[in-house]
């Protein structure tokens, strides 16, 4: 089964390939388990196509990534015999140097585009959204109760970036039917029809699909280490950019452009909402203060409570969980200045990547807990107000 699955890799890379190419650099001899025994199959060379970027090294050489190709569940790799002996194998060597892909046609948008923005205000509650009832983001529309794929940062932006915002956690729903669902509401917000799931194929990364068939200007900027430009998030990106300050989303405003022969497309990770829930202008020396918290989950048990030494009490909980709320408020003034910033044609997402927990059952923070409270997320989406 292995070979098989090998071969038919190895077959779509072939097919691929520019008609005229050299002789293969080597061959490659599959130890299967099936009835047919072993298989031997050619590898083209390193250097020829994008798909063969990445080098590996076998016994002491560097060979191109049709090795990944070649291995599977029901194969080994016995054997590499060289093809052309005019042309010996390169040495392994600590850095590989990758041969850029040839650049492409930036692809001409179509005119009924609509600039796309998502907003995430990290680590916000849904009940902190209610009980702040931010007047300027009521304008995009009713603000819904929806759940975050992941429990932390990194991997629920990345999650956003394949196209799945939150969920509604519909129930009598088959998940294949909600992803249809959810992917086809891009058409609406992108102002381009028939936008479905296998528009996204094979990247299933919205930058990508954006920039790459769309003709979109995609930029990004976060205010978590974690979000930093050396990530995998950041991938077809035009601009990607850590901002200086963790909770600065005003200094975002001002980095903000927008093309005029092109659509734009923004990502904003914005940290007022995470912990500390220090608005800019508050004094550093008046945040709170709790030693390895910044998203780590902290045991709160009734023994460590009494503890002189416990990391916090109920009262301290419930002025963390006050600071979030006073951090939104203090947003929607920001948004005010955003949206009068925006073209009339641009459609905002405002959400959060996880919840906070301020106590419940025993726990503070996001990150390793199952809890509806760290998966329970605000959304509001539409048209610039």
């Amino acid at each position: 089964m292995g070979v098989v699955l090998a071969v038919k890799v190895l077959e779509q890379v072939a097919r691929a390939m520019p008609n005229e190419v050299p002789p293969p650099l080597f061959t490659m001899r599959m130890d299967g388990h099936g009835s047919d025994g072993s298989k031997e199959m050619t590898a083209g060379h390193g250097d020829l196509n994008p798909t063969f970027t990445r080098s590996y090294c076998v016994a002491g050489f560097e060979h191109g990534r049709a090795r990944r190709h070649a291995e599977s569940p029901g194969g080994r790799l016995v054997s590499f015999r060289h093809a052309s002996p005019s042309e010996p194998l390169a040495p392994c060597s600590r850095s590989v140097r990758r041969r850029s892909p040839a650049p492409t046609t930036v692809p001409a948008p179509p005119d009924t585009a609509n600039h796309f923005l998502i907003v995430v205000l990290d680590s916000l509650r849904f009940d902190a959204w209610i009980e702040a009832a931010p007047s300027t983001l009521a304008k995009l529309g009713p603000v819904q109760r929806r759940f975050s794929y992941a429990t932390w940062t990194a991997p629920s932006h990345y999650n956003l970036l394949m196209g799945l915002l939150p969920h509604t956690s519909p129930a009598g729903v088959y998940a294949s039917e909600y992803y249809k669902d959810d992917f086809r509401r891009y058409s609406e917000r992108l102002g381009i029809p028939d936008i479905e799931f296998k528009s996204l194929v094979p990247s299933l990364f919205l930058p990508t699909f954006l920039k790459h068939t769309l003709g979109y200007r995609t930029h990004a900027m976060v205010s978590m280490p974690v979000l930093n430009e050396r990530t995998l998030l950041n991938k077809d990106f035009d601009t990607y950019r850590l901002m200086d300050r963790h909770n600065d989303m005003r200094a975002m405003l001002g980095q903000m452009h927008f093309e005029t022969d092109a659509p734009s497309f923004h990502l904003l990770n914005v940290g007022e909402t995470h912990y500390p829930y220090a608005r800019p202008d508050e004094p550093q020396d008046q945040w709170p203060r709790i030693p390895g918290v910044h998203g780590v989950v902290r045991s709160l048990d009734a023994a460590g409570a009494d503890h002189p030494d416990a990391p916090f009490d109920p009262d301290q909980l419930a002025e963390l969980r006050l600071r979030q709320i006073q951090a939104l408020e203090y947003l929607d003034s920001v948004f005010a200045d955003l949206f009068r910033l925006l073209p009339r044609n641009t459609w905002v997402v405002v959400t959060s990547d996880h919840g906070e927990l301020f106590g419940e059952e025993g726990y503070f923070g996001h990150g390793p807990i199952n809890h509806e409270k760290v998966l329970e997320v605000p959304f509001v989406e539409g048209m610039v107000p």
